[in-house]
């Protein structure tokens, strides 16, 4: 396969299909150095046509709880007490600006996820 830009689905699916059969390529050798082109020409291509957006801010939340074996009650201290904690990740209440700091700071939720607009359970 001639290594080329990717500007269609179809070159897409090729430059994916090539990966794939390159994917135990040694580093250094011209297949490793194949598979590192293709792979930056694959993201860029992924970056433009098909991007990904970025995840609700519940649910980032609770992905962060699980992967670092946090609690509910671990949050309290970035989002108040208990009542809070459980409005917040049920959407009944908003994550203020102030939490979205200490969520940041504390449990290192990029900001750009926790200010994202999400729905709100109505009361």
């Amino acid at each position: 396969m001639k290594i080329r830009a990717i500007h269609t689905e179809i070159d897409y699916r090729a430059a994916l299909a090539e990966i794939e059969r390159l994917l135990d390529a040694e580093p250094g050798t011209p297949d490793g150095d194949r598979l590192d082109v293709l792979t930056t020409l694959v993201e860029a291509y992924e970056e433009r046509h098909h991007p990904i957006g970025f995840p609700d801010p519940v649910e980032a939340i609770l992905y962060y709880l699980e992967s670092r074996g946090l609690t509910r009650k671990d949050l309290e201290s970035y989002i108040g007490g208990r009542a809070k904690v459980s409005e917040a990740l049920n959407r009944k209440r908003p994550l203020s600006i102030e939490m979205i700091r200490r969520l940041h700071k504390g449990l290192g939720v990029p900001a750009e996820i926790l200010i994202q607009p999400y729905r709100l359970r109505a009361a």
